[in-house]
């Protein structure tokens, strides 16, 4: 028995013993290997690595991104650097090619990062480059510019405001939302309060200065007519800040007073029923708005949008670091 077990301890100590000979030539050789390596090439190894890795989270699990505009405001502001959740609702592929099914699909009240509709793309092969270069630099760097120089809007980041089956509109610059299977319209303010959803909404625009685009919206109709316009209305038509000048509200009650002049014409009767009836957003489909409804080219410039465009989730900012926070 004694020989037996004298034996068994031999045979391990053997294989011990080669093991770690062949383990110790192993690195030995690799030393060596890397001693003689050119460190130029060492570090462009070492770039391509972590470029990899980058490119992998980036494109499959978490992805930076920098808010351009003010139509989150106060939830985003301008500069805010943010990460969003890509393998929430399912990632792309490739950047811009299929889009792999995801956990979940994106519900009512959650900040979200789609394609917009509007993109005019300079071809798939600057699309999948200008997308690597941004994720690699982690947004700080972005080719893709119009031709004033500025970042187009190749991807919006809105809020997920209306889902399958609803109907919205705007009247008065206030949100009105028609649920399937309600017969009436519901002010946004208490379909939150009925929904549990909280949706920090910033207005720019008070009820007071809806006067002044009445009569700036009557300036711009009876201009168009030639027919006389007051002082007053020419003066308010003025006063109206450009950047709201092509606002949902202006062409909303531009839309109205022609309708008033006339009523028979099928394509002023069609642009004022569109502001009357609201969109309809299909299954399938979400309608995003910006949280701040005075400044925010939306879904109510463009219409709803596909699921399968949304890619992600906005989750965390984190920059400044002043920011540093969950989104909601």
């Amino acid at each position: 028995m004694f020989l037996y077990m004298n034996k068994y301890l031999t045979s391990i100590q053997l294989i011990t013993e080669k093991f770690l000979t062949w383990r110790n030539i192993r690195k030995y050789r690799k030393y060596e290997k890397q001693k003689n390596k050119n460190p130029v090439l060492d570090w462009v190894e070492a770039f391509l690595w972590a470029a990899m890795v980058v490119l992998l989270i980036n494109q499959y699990l978490f992805q930076a991104y920098q808010i351009p505009s003010g139509s989150m405001m106060n939830t985003l502001l301008v500069k805010d650097r943010i990460f969003v959740n890509k393998i929430i609702y399912g990632p792309e592929l490739m950047p811009g090619i299929m889009k792999i099914p995801g956990f979940f699909s994106p519900k009512r009240g959650e900040v979200i990062i789609f394609e917009s509709p509007t993109y005019l793309s300079n071809g798939p092969v600057f699309d999948i480059a200008q997308r690597i270069i941004y994720m690699l630099t982690l947004s700080l760097i972005d080719i893709d510019k119009d031709q004033n120089g500025n970042p187009k809007a190749h991807f919006l980041i809105k809020r997920a405001v209306g889902v399958g089956n609803d109907r919205i509109r705007n009247i008065n610059g206030n949100l009105q939302i028609k649920p399937k299977g309600l017969s009436s319209w519901i002010d946004e303010s208490e379909f939150k309060h009925l929904d549990r959803a909280v949706t920090p909404v910033r207005r720019l625009i008070t009820d007071e200065d809806y006067n002044l685009y009445l009569k700036a919206a009557r300036a711009s109709v009876y201009s168009y007519h030639n027919l006389e316009v007051s002082s007053e209305d020419a003066q308010a038509l003025k006063n109206i800040n450009s950047v709201y000048a092509d606002s949902i509200t202006f062409n909303e009650y531009r839309s109205k007073i022609e309708y008033s002049m006339q009523p028979h014409n099928l394509s002023v009767r069609k642009i004022w029923r569109k502001y009357e009836t609201g969109w309809y957003i299909p299954e399938g489909w979400i309608f995003p708005l910006g949280d701040n409804r005075d400044n925010s080219r939306d879904g109510r410039y463009f219409g709803p949008v596909r699921m399968k465009k949304v890619l992600g989730k906005a989750m965390i900012k984190y920059w400044p670091p002043g920011r540093f926070g969950s989104i909601k």
